[in-house]
């Protein structure tokens, strides 16, 4: 029976393969660098080096990537907050379409054609038919304040 060679460039191979399929299934960027790693090291024994110094270039490697690149790839590759519009009715002129009254956790506002439930920033009552100014946004719900006229302080 012939015994088995252990051959450096198979268990490279193998490690690349492992370490693909692990960043496959968890996309978190850290076994993906190993992968690069054994890349190297399989470049290493095709160039006839020994298995020490294949195991030192997959080290070396592995951990430069890890420590250097990995940072500035998930800077650019880290999933961001959904981009919605929202953001363009603060500071704008909503029209209060139901009465808002925070004790009663009631109101409404319409602003760019949207309705918006509503609460006052300072817990003034506010009539239907007002102008009100969109101050910000918690949650669904708008939180606005007393237009200020024209001339006034």
């Amino acid at each position: 029976m012939p015994m088995l060679r252990f051959s450096p460039i198979l268990l490279w191979i193998a490690v690349i393969l492992v370490t693909v399929a692990l960043e496959a299934a968890t996309l978190t960027l850290s076994s993906i660098w190993f992968s690069a790693g054994g890349i190297a090291a399989l470049i290493a024994a095709s160039l006839g080096f020994g298995f020490g110094s294949q195991l030192v270039v997959f080290v070396l490697f592995s951990a430069a990537l890890l420590v250097l690149v990995r940072p500035f790839c998930r800077r650019f590759l880290r999933p961001r907050g959904a981009a919605t519009n929202a953001d363009r009715v603060i500071g704008q002129t909503a029209v209060v379409t139901e009465e808002i009254r925070n004790v009663d956790a009631v109101g409404a506002v319409r602003v760019f054609g949207q309705v918006w439930t509503a609460r006052s920033a300072d817990g003034t009552d506010y009539p239907a038919g007002m102008q009100v100014v969109v101050r910000e946004i918690q949650g669904v719900k708008v939180i606005v304040d007393k237009k200020e006229e024209m001339g006034e302080g």
